[in-house]
């Protein structure tokens, strides 16, 4: 039997450890914590979390600061970046995290190849740390909503194949890298390619122009969310979403809401 997870992105203004309770209270099964404004969580805090969050039953993921671009042209910046995804590591680790994830890299003023080039080296650079601490997470960048950011669902998965690490895929960010265009079909059969047996997802409705992403919506826009619950039943992967509308827990419950709908029970 395949497992459907959903949850939001944050605590709702609770702090992680109220937020996991609230989660469960809501009767959703995962949470992702947000380091986006930089890694303050002590370890004791995360192995306190950590063991709620098992104790409950939430799934926990990381999302790791903003501040990220492995291929700047600044080479302090790129080791800053190498420390803010570590240190979510590390907290992930004490946290029962899997999947840290991040935005990767822009392209800036080096051509696509290069760059990604780039993101490889540190990504195995990083996975080697990893190894050495022996902690128990997984790198997972994530599809990018920007036209400027190294991320396109192509990227993510050559990465994947040369490193294998995790990933994250934004049903939105490729909408809205695509100006208003996705077939989640397209998607899923390039997915299937990777032998799936976990997917960690995140969805929004989404304003975009020309650059792409510009702002995550409520679930009343689009792109529509029944047609990718359609697919993922049909598909019976093992899903994990996580919402990161302006309304995160309660864009979850209508993503439930809907899965029921089409015959799924939590």
């Amino acid at each position: 039997m395949f497992v459907i997870k959903l949850g939001p992105a944050g605590s709702s203004g609770l702090g992680t450890l109220e937020g996991i309770k609230f989660v469960k209270e809501k009767e959703l099964q995962a949470m992702e914590v947000e380091f986006v404004r930089g890694v303050k969580m002590r370890n004791e805090l995360a192995k306190q979390c950590g063991k709620v969050a098992r104790d409950l039953g939430i799934e926990l993921s990381i999302h790791a600061p903003y501040y990220i671009n492995l291929a700047s042209e600044d080479m302090q910046k790129r080791k800053d970046s190498v420390k803010r995804i570590l240190d979510s590591c590390e907290r992930g680790h004490h946290l029962g995290v899997t999947n840290i994830i991040f935005h990767a890299a822009y392209y800036g003023k080096y051509p696509k190849e290069k760059v990604h080039g780039i993101v490889r080296d540190a990504t195995v650079d990083m996975q080697e740390y990893i190894k050495k601490k022996r902690w128990k997470v997984k790198l997972a960048p994530e599809t990018t909503g920007k036209v400027s950011q190294w991320g396109e669902l192509d990227e993510i998965m050559k990465l994947v194949k040369e490193t294998r690490c995790s990933f994250c895929v934004d049903f939105a960010h490729i909408y809205a890298r695509n100006r208003g265009i996705i077939d989640y079909k397209k998607v899923f059969d390039k997915l299937e390619t990777l032998k799936l047996k976990h997917l960690q997802c995140h969805f929004s409705n989404i304003k975009y122009g020309l650059k792409g992403e510009r702002m995550h919506l409520v679930l009343d826009h689009k792109p529509p969310f029944e047609p990718l619950a359609k697919e993922i039943l049909k598909r019976k992967i093992n899903t994990t979403i996580i919402s990161e509308s302006p309304i995160t827990w309660k864009d979850s419950i209508k993503m439930r809401k809907i899965f029921e709908k089409l015959g799924y029970k939590f």
